[in-house]
């Protein structure tokens, strides 16, 4: 079973994107960086240079889902709101292109890829190049991240493939 999955680390001012083909229990990056977008520049500005290349991701990459990290409520309500805003243009984009949307938390995340869900970064960073047998620690950290989201997701599409088999 080939699936490519489009993993996001969600945020205004860097969403990390991270793009992961499965084939046959293989695991292969296809791309992964960071969408940037300046601190004084408008909101609604921002979210539309979010959504226009996830949309760009998604045109160009043709993934079967889109596996996006959850909100983690932290001390700053504010932030948290703002990361809501980027989960959301990023839902949009794949929702206008009919593309399934998965979220998972943090720890989900970090013990699919770890095995711990209370593993750290550094220990994301090195699990992520060993899967994906990367010569160089993927970075940024939100790239990574994203990297392990899609990880994360498309680790059990053989198993929600057979389970929509089973049930249809």
């Amino acid at each position: 079973m080939h699936v490519i999955v489009l993993g996001i680390d969600p945020g205004v001012a860097n969403t990390g994107y991270g793009i992961v083909a499965h084939d046959r229990g293989r695991l292969v990056a296809l791309d992964g960086g960071v969408i940037e977008t300046p601190a004084g520049q408008d909101q609604g500005v921002r979210l539309t240079t979010i959504h226009a290349r996830v949309g760009e991701l998604i045109d160009d990459y043709k993934p079967d889902a889109v596996a996006i990290e959850d909100l983690y409520f932290g001390a700053n309500a504010r932030s948290a709101f703002a990361v809501g805003q980027a989960r959301g243009v990023v839902i949009l984009a794949a929702g206008q292109r009919s593309i399934r949307c998965a979220s998972y938390t943090p720890q989900q995340v970090k013990a699919a890829v770890c095995g711990s869900g209370k593993a750290a970064k550094d220990q994301v960073q090195r699990m992520v190049q060993s899967l994906l047998s990367l010569t160089e620690l993927p970075k940024p950290d939100h790239a990574a991240d994203a990297l392990a989201v899609a990880i994360c997701h498309a680790n059990g599409a053989p198993l929600r493939a057979a389970l929509d088999r089973a049930s249809a």
